[in-house]
């Protein structure tokens, strides 16, 4: 049976406290691919710039300030590394399972790399969009 799995990236705005990874992050951004991803994927998990893949019901994580926004080729590199293990180790790289990428080229770019010789399908719905106009996506989809 085939399963769709979204990944939804992280966003800079967090609460000042710790928490489950998806109460987290405070934007109305994550909040729409959040309610998307909880509306029309089987599952979802965060792509967290600090800790690679996250379950949303996971244990509390501090609040911290990393990003892959504007970060050299070599830690984008190093992260989606990290993340194609994570995946691999959770069962989500067979080809049974379509990810759902939620998530700007900084996500994904390098990421793409480490998993093209797994049998994963991967979809990007918002591929090529500005941010008012992935905002709008989601806003059209909810």
């Amino acid at each position: 049976m085939s399963r769709e799995i979204g990944l939804v990236s992280c966003v800079k705005t967090k609460q000042n406290q710790p928490a489950p990874p998806k109460a987290l992050y405070t934007s109305s951004y994550f909040e729409k691919m959040r309610a998307y991803a909880e509306q029309y994927h089987d599952e979802w998990w965060i792509l967290s710039a600090k800790h690679g893949l996250l379950a949303p019901d996971g244990p509390p994580i501090e609040p911290y300030d990393e990003t892959l926004s504007g970060a050299p080729v070599a830690r984008k590199r190093e992260w989606a590394e990290q993340v194609a293990e994570q995946l691999a180790e959770q069962g989500l790289l067979s080809e049974d399972v379509t990810l759902v990428i939620h998530a700007g080229q900084d996500y994904y770019g390098e990421l793409l790399g480490y998993i093209e010789d797994s049998d994963v399908t991967v979809e990007i719905p918002t591929e090529g969009l500005a941010i008012g106009e992935t905002q709008a996506w989601y806003n059209d989809w909810l």
